[in-house]
């Protein structure tokens, strides 16, 4: 850990890591700003992403494990003031601690190579909302999931509120990012998996007996936006359309809700 005082707002480093704020920064210098404890012990376990991390003298106090931890992996820890950490961080009450990360996404064609063997992967397509797109990835995380793809003009990954909402989760998932929805709806069923578009009008009841042998087989979901759903030019081209049912008065469930209960039902009937 540097033993320099702690840099000002007006430092140099600490104004071209605020530049990251901006999505197009972001996607040309392909680095990105990790905000609080969570995403930056994510970012930490993931070895080659966390290029330095900022944090206050307070943070570094509370925060020995991440200390220990940036120092295992040869990351800079560097000292910052309050009103520095403040100008990195998007944060109405900043943790005091932002790693500066490289990003993660990797072509699709790589995570679906053939040697790579993918039982459970998550497509969103036209996705806007930062908070949902994270909670997909973290719930995508949770049901064992071996990828993610954001495709179509869906939100950045990179994104402060998508890094946050994914509670470190952005960094355990392989992550693909595919302008195309299209695209990736084919890449994914020529790599053999079978693709499910989460519709609420779908032929295929979640939980009929008719939608166990679906969900057994290696699978994508394809997600749609949180207020459209799916266009049916992308739907179209799943294999199968499966409706969760609703058996109150709700008009439908949320994007995120509705990714767990697939992706966890998906989970179950793989290990059963």
């Amino acid at each position: 850990m540097t033993t320099i005082p702690p840099l000002a707002a007006s430092n140099t480093r600490v104004k071209d890591a605020r530049r990251l704020s901006r999505r197009s920064v972001r996607s040309e210098r392909r680095l990105f700003l990790a905000d609080g404890p969570k995403a930056v012990e994510g970012a930490l376990g993931r070895p080659g992403t966390v290029v330095e991390v900022f944090a206050t003298v307070a943070a570094t106090a509370s925060y020995a494990a991440l200390v220990a931890a940036a120092e295992r992996a040869g990351v800079a820890w560097t000292l910052v003031e309050d009103k520095a950490l403040a100008s990195l961080s998007d944060s109405v009450t900043p943790a005091g601690v932002v790693a500066l990360c490289r990003h993660l996404d990797r072509p699709l064609a790589d995570l679906l190579a053939a040697d790579r063997e993918t039982r459970l992967a998550a497509i969103c397509a036209d996705v806007r909302d930062p908070g949902n797109a994270g909670t997909v990835v973290r719930c995508a995380d949770a049901a064992g999931a071996d990828l993610v793809v954001l495709a179509g003009s869906s939100v950045d990954a990179h994104n402060p509120k998508t890094v946050r909402a994914s509670v470190g989760s952005l960094f355990h998932v392989p992550l693909a990012v595919e302008p195309d929805a299209a695209s990736a709806v084919r890449a994914a069923q020529d790599a053999g998996l079978l693709v499910l578009a989460a519709d609420g009008a779908g032929e295929v009841d979640l939980h009929a007996p008719e939608a166990e042998p679906l969900l057994a087989r290696p699978t994508a979901w394809l997600f749609g936006n949180e207020a459209w759903g799916l266009p049916e030019e992308l739907a179209s081209l799943a294999d199968h359309r499966v409706r969760i049912p609703i058996h109150g008065r709700a008009e439908s469930l949320n994007l995120s809700t509705a990714a767990a209960l697939c992706l966890y039902a998906s989970a179950r009937a793989h290990r059963a």
